[in-house]
């Protein structure tokens, strides 16, 4: 299960610090007068911490290192 977690972490991690954050795209409704509707594509972005990426990699690759230990134990 650790494993699979830490996994995890490092692709959210990497694809955090390759992206740097999400971006995305809301209609706008400007006026609605009648049959006539104007409307704009509004864009926003959220950014992520290039540290939290980092940090989540840290993690999984922790998470992954001490399952193996575990598991050689066992």
């Amino acid at each position: 299960m650790n494993r699979t977690l830490g996994i995890a972490l490092i692709f959210v991690g990497l694809a955090a610090l390759l992206y740097g954050g999400l971006t995305y795209t809301m209609k706008e409704s400007i006026a609605d007068i009648g049959p006539i509707h104007v409307s704009r594509d509004k864009t926003h972005n959220i950014p992520y911490s290039p540290i939290a990426g980092a940090l989540c990699v840290v993690a999984g690759i922790a998470l992954v290192a001490t399952s193996k230990r575990s598991s050689a134990a066992v």
